[in-house]
């Protein structure tokens, strides 16, 4: 298993050249904007772009966002009168950062993005969030063997990765009229996020008897920590949970035979940060040659391979 592991994370080099190959960044100046760093993912990931920005000889200029749409937009008109060699933006809300990424294009300044589907971008770094939201669909289909009730989060359609996920949940049940989706379908928040989804589970768990809900389906796993916790603590052991981002806090569950998790989909976050520098390391070295994205591979985590996964993802020390 752990040979299976090391060879599909092998796979990056076919999309995401070496970090060796980079050119440098020497007094080159690069702001970075996130939407928030509060989830492990997004933390990973911005790491990762300030640690090659540096390690290329770059200055850093990092902005995050605290999850708020008015202070990520301030923050990127700021970058804008600033003028760096390069921006990079990743996540939040495309409808309301559109206009704002189409302004740093309008001001000269090359745009990249992480895990943000947006024309104005040169290059987008991220996971394939088809491939991701189809595996994650089918292995919950096949876990209930085409039949059952299941709950949805569906808080951040308007995050375009959340989005491209869901819709593929959807396009896979199309195939399996046996599996429903419980309407209303549940919204999942920031902050408090865990505790909010908790809450909501252990309410719906006391609706639904034993025997009537069969899966939990959410697009990231913050919530599913909280979904879980709630099912383990109801004691609801015929209910699976399914996520996607691979946080130390979901995988261990996951790893756990007494856990309600399920499978969750690990993406790389902090490669993803790294490899998105590199990129822009290579536009600024003159090469106009990059794909409109740059796709980082993931890993299905399930009961079967979780302890290898661990150990694959850096996770190693988590219990």
């Amino acid at each position: 298993m752990a040979a299976v592991l090391a060879a599909l994370l092998a796979s990056a080099a076919l999309s995401a050249p070496a970090a060796a190959d980079a050119p440098s960044l020497k007094g080159k100046r690069i702001g970075i904007s996130v939407a928030g760093t509060e989830h492990y993912w997004d933390l990973k990931a911005y790491r990762g772009q300030i640690d090659e920005v540096n390690r290329l000889g770059g200055i850093p200029i990092a902005l995050d966002g605290g999850r708020k749409d008015s202070q990520q937009i301030a923050q990127l008109q700021m970058l804008i009168a600033q003028k760096p060699d390069a921006i990079i933006e990743q996540l939040g809300t495309v409808s309301v950062l559109e206009p704002w990424l189409k302004k740093i294009r309008e001001a000269g300044i090359p745009l990249f993005t992480v895990d943000t589907a947006s024309p104005s971008s040169i290059n987008v770094t991220t996971s394939d969030n088809f491939y991701i939201g189809e595996q994650l669909a089918l292995k919950l289909v096949n876990d209930l063997h085409g039949e059952g009730n299941i709950l949805v989060f569906n808080g951040f359609y308007g995050v375009p990765v959340i989005a491209m996920r869901y819709d593929q949940l959807r396009e896979v049940l199309k195939w399996y009229p046996k599996i429903k989706i419980i309407q209303p379908e549940l919204r999942d928040v920031i902050p408090n996020t865990v505790q909010d989804a908790y809450s909501q589970v252990s309410k719906l768990l006391n609706m639904y008897p034993k025997g009537t809900v069969q899966a939990i389906w959410a697009a990231w796993d913050v919530p599913q920590i909280g979904a879980t916790q709630a099912v383990d603590a109801a004691r609801r052991s015929e209910i699976k949970t399914y996520a996607v981002d691979g946080s130390p806090d979901f995988v261990a569950p996951v790893k756990n035979p007494q856990s309600s998790a399920a499978a969750v989909v690990a993406q790389q976050p902090y490669l993803i940060g790294k490899t998105a520098v590199d990129n822009v390391a290579r536009y600024l070295a003159g090469e106009r040659t990059l794909p409109p994205a740059t796709y980082v591979p993931s890993i299905l985590v399930s009961k079967d391979n979780a302890a290898e996964a661990q150990k694959t993802l850096g996770q190693a020390g988590a219990k």
